[in-house]
């Protein structure tokens, strides 16, 4: 009976080791198919989202441009803001007394570190005046060098060539440059204190102690880094432009 029972089990573990390698194994996908994912999704969308602001005959005016622009940097003002502010305490923290200095040791540091110390809001401290510059230099990029553009291919003797789009994007630099120092003075102060103070007290502190000179207080600097970014920028999507054109043989 005993060697029965042993046969049985034996023969019962055998089955049980054939069907094992048939059963499906459990996949786990990287965690960046998601984005992947998402990613080629918007290849398809985007396309029809352009659709609906233009036509084949027909191009968005430079005031759509404008209103295009403001709400895409409004949105990326507000989901940036906790990044945006990390950024400038742990630029800003080198500048600080050793006493006062927060030493975020990374981005992850810092986001938990001011969750747990200032609460979770403190990390849309700012959000307006950052939001408000997004919207500036969201609109001083995109629809100022698209009305350079224009201007330059309309009113001067310029091509749609390198040239042309090197100097429409420069301009449009200098004028994102220009319209967002006053915010981003701002901006900087509200976001570098622990302290919560008003935005018109900052506004008011700081003309009565520099004058109107602090609206462009760290202008060039600021150029350096803003210009050859727009410049760049549209430069490539020029070019990007014109070899789909071509890849489609559009021209």
């Amino acid at each position: 009976m005993a060697d029965l029972k042993k046969k049985v089990s034996l023969a019962e573990l055998r089955k049980s080791e054939d069907v094992k390698p048939m059963m499906k194994t459990p996949i786990h996908y990287p965690f960046w198919f998601g984005g992947s994912a998402a990613c080629f999704a918007t290849l398809f969308t985007h396309p029809l989202d352009l659709d609906r602001m233009t036509t084949a005959n027909s191009k968005p005016s430079f005031f759509t441009l404008v209103g295009m622009a403001s709400v895409s940097g409004l949105l990326g003002g507000i989901a940036g803001n906790p990044g945006d502010i990390l950024n400038v305490r742990m630029q800003h923290d080198a500048a600080l007394p050793k006493d006062k200095r927060r030493g975020y040791k990374n981005a992850v540091d810092g986001i938990i570190r001011m969750s747990r110390e200032e609460g979770v809001a403190s990390l849309w401290k700012g959000v307006w005046p950052n939001s408000s510059r997004a919207v500036l230099m969201t609109v001083g990029q995109l629809a100022t060098y698209d009305g350079f553009k224009r201007v330059l291919l309309n009113y001067t003797p310029l091509k749609d060539n390198l040239s042309t789009h090197f100097t429409a994007s420069f301009l449009a630099g200098f004028v994102a440059t220009t319209i967002c120092s006053p915010v981003d003075v701002i901006k900087t102060k509200v976001m570098s204190s622990s302290e919560s103070v008003g935005l018109m007290k900052i506004i008011t502190d700081t003309t009565r102690a520099e004058g109107l000179r602090w609206m462009f207080k760290g202008w060039v600097p600021s150029f350096i880094r803003v210009g050859p970014h727009t410049v760049l920028t549209f430069l490539f999507l020029e070019q990007h432009k014109k070899v789909y054109r071509k890849f489609k043989r559009l021209d």
